[in-house]
C-alpha cells in the first residue's frame, strides 16, 4: 500500500530560508532608513558657506580675539542669562552685542534670541530655557572694533 509524504515539521526549506532573508533584510533597512531620516530632520545646518574661506581668516581673528584679553562669565538660570566680560585686570568690559542665539546643539527647533539689557556689570536677558545642555552662540564689538566670537556651552538648571 502506498503512503503519501507527509511534510516534516522541522524541515528547513527554501522558502524559509528565502523568508528569514528577506525578514532580516526587511528590518535591517527600516532601521537605517528611520535612522537617516531623523538625522536629516534634525540637523541644525551648516555654521559657514565654505569652511575653506573661514579658515583664511580664522588664525587672524582669533589672535584678535585673544588680544583683548577677555574673561566670558556666562550663567544660565531658569528664567535668565547672565553675560559678565572683564578684561585681564579685572575691570568690566561693555562690547557691543551684534547678535546672539541660544539653542540646542543637536537642533534649532529651541533657539531663541535673547534680549539684552546691560545692568551695569553684566549683560542680562530673560528666558525660558528648560533643563539640559544649550549653546550660546554670540557675536560682539569690542569698543575698538574687534570682533569677538564665541559658541558657549552652557548647562541648564535642572
Amino acid at each position: 500500500m502506498y503512503a503519501p509524504e507527509t511534510q516534516d515539521s522541522g524541515k528547513l526549506t527554501g522558502l524559509h530560508v528565502l523568508a528569514m532573508f528577506v525578514g532580516g533584510f526587511s528590518i535591517i533597512i527600516t532601521v537605517n532608513l528611520a535612522l537617516a531620516f531623523n538625522a536629516v530632520r534634525t540637523f541644525p545646518g551648516k555654521e559657514t558657506e565654505s569652511s575653506y574661506v573661514a579658515s583664511q581668516h580664522f588664525d587672524a581673528d582669533r589672535a584678535a580675539q585673544d588680544a583683548l584679553g577677555w574673561n566670558v562669565d556666562t550663567t544660565l538660570g531658569t528664567d535668565v542669562l547672565r553675560l559678565a566680560i572683564t578684561d585681564t585686570t579685572g575691570a568690566v568690559v561693555k562690547p557691543t552685542i551684534v547678535s546672539a542665539t541660544l539653542g540646542r546643539a543637536t537642533t534649532v527647533a529651541s533657539d531663541m534670541v535673547p534680549v539684552f539689557a546691560w545692568d551695569g556689570l553684566a549683560w542680562t536677558a530673560p528666558i525660558n530655557a528648560g533643563p539640559g545642555n544649550w549653546n550660546l552662540r554670540i557675536e560682539m564689538h569690542a569698543p575698538d572694533g574687534t570682533p569677538f566670537r564665541r559658541r558657549i556651552i552652557l548647562r541648564g538648571n535642572q
